[in-house]
């Protein structure tokens, strides 16, 4: 009898230690997703203000920036459906709510560009720029978690 409980304690034991390394392993697989997720916002930041800008006279930068603004948006929509390890739900969720600011900023930019309407400084000052900087943010608390 005790050495049945033995091996049953110590399967309970090896079962709990899968989970937890379960548990890690997903953990740094987000936070890898979400900093290069948050890395590829940085890069979209960077660029988007010049191509608005050559937009302004030129019509295949226009084009360009429209596609640049709508594989945006197919990522920001990719990484909302990532499903977080339990230790980062509530980062995700907030990561999650500046994305929707994001999208709604792109969105409204592109409505602009079909009506003519190409202005680099409202993008610039628009909820774009302001959900890329709470992005930003969002990574440091990442990196913080050690996650």
């Amino acid at each position: 009898m005790k050495k049945r409980m033995t091996i049953v304690f110590l399967s309970f034991l090896i079962l709990s230690g899968c989970s937890l390394l379960g548990e890690v392993n997903s953990s740094l697989e987000y936070a890898d997703n979400a900093t290069g997720y948050i890395n590829t916002v940085k890069d979209f930041a960077n660029e988007v203000p010049a191509l608005a800008k050559d937009a302004v006279t030129n019509a295949e930068a226009r084009e360009n920036l429209e596609k640049e603004l709508q594989l945006m948006k197919t990522k920001i929509q990719d990484f909302n459906a990532t499903e977080p390890p339990q230790i980062a739900e509530g980062i995700h969720e907030k990561i999650v709510s500046s994305n929707q600011q994001l999208s709604d900023g792109i969105e409204l930019y592109l409505n602009n560009i079909e009506s003519g309407q190409i202005d680099p400084k409202a993008l610039e000052d628009s909820e774009v720029m302001k959900s890329i900087d709470n992005l930003t943010e969002l990574a440091k608390q990442i990196d913080e978690l050690g996650i």
